[in-house]
C-alpha cells in the first residue's frame, strides 16, 4: 500500500500475530499510532481488506503511523477464531507492542469495529485521540458504547444501503448514546466505488482531533 510499509510480528495470547506498519512519507515524524482492525475472520476478513487499507491510507496521509494486523487464525497469525474475546486480546497486544507510548488512535471495519469499540473501553484510562468505526457490526454483535467524552473524537461511518449491517441497526446502537453517525448516500457495506470518499471523510475527521 505504501513504499514505507514494514512487516512486523507481535506476541499475542494465542501465539504470533502478523501485522503491517505503514509509515508517513520520509522525514515526517508520526503524530502517533493508529491500530486498525479488519472484518470477520470467518468470512474472508484480513488486514488486506480494501476498506481497512483505505482507513490506513487516510491515517498515513494525515501524518499517523498505521498498524494493520491479522486476527488469530487469519494469514500467518496463530490461534483460532474466538467470537471477539480473543480478538480483543489480539488488538490490545498490538497496541501494547506498537502504540505503548504517544498518541493512540483506534479504528475498525465491520467485525473489527465491534472489537475496536471494546478496545476503546479496555485501554482506559488512556484515551484515544481518534476513534473511527466503519460499517459497525451492530446487528451481529454487542457493540460497546463510546464514552461521552470521546464523542467529539469519534467518527462513525455507515453506508445508506448496507445490506450486511443495516443502517437501522447502527442507528439503534448510536441513538441511546446520542452519538452522531455519518451516512454515505448509496453506500454499501464495502463502499464499492466510494473508497476515495471514505478516505476523504476519515482524513477530514483526523484534521479535527
Amino acid at each position: 500500500m505504501n513504499t514505507s510499509t514494514q512487516k512486523i510480528t507481535v506476541a499475542g495470547h494465542a501465539g504470533t500475530i502478523e501485522a503491517l506498519m505503514d509509515l508517513p512519507a520520509d522525514g515526517v515524524a508520526p503524530r502517533g499510532t493508529a491500530v486498525i482492525a479488519h472484518p470477520h475472520p470467518l468470512f474472508g476478513g484480513t488486514m488486506d481488506n480494501k476498506v481497512v487499507q483505505t482507513i490506513a491510507r487516510a491515517f498515513v496521509q494525515s501524518g499517523w503511523r498505521a498498524v494493520r494486523f491479522n486476527f488469530r487464525g487469519v494469514g500467518a497469525s496463530e490461534g483460532a477464531y474466538d467470537k471477539g474475546k480473543g480478538e480483543l486480546q489480539d488488538l490490545l497486544a498490538v497496541v501494547a507492542h506498537s502504540a505503548a507510548e504517544g498518541e493512540l488512535a483506534l479504528a475498525g471495519f465491520s467485525f473489527g469495529a465491534f472489537v475496536t469499540s471494546h478496545a476503546v473501553a479496555a485501554v482506559a484510562p488512556r484515551q484515544p485521540e481518534a476513534v473511527v468505526l466503519v460499517g459497525t457490526a451492530a446487528s451481529r454483535f454487542t457493540v460497546a458504547p463510546i464514552a461521552a467524552e470521546l464523542h467529539d473524537r469519534t467518527l462513525v461511518l455507515h453506508g445508506e444501503q448496507d445490506d450486511t449491517v443495516p443502517l437501522a441497526d447502527a442507528m439503534a446502537w448510536a441513538r441511546p448514546q446520542t452519538l452522531p453517525v455519518t451516512v454515505v448516500p448509496g453506500g454499501g457495506h464495502f463502499f464499492h466505488g466510494q473508497l476515495p470518499l471514505l478516505r476523504s471523510l476519515v482524513a477530514r475527521h483526523l484534521r479535527t482531533v
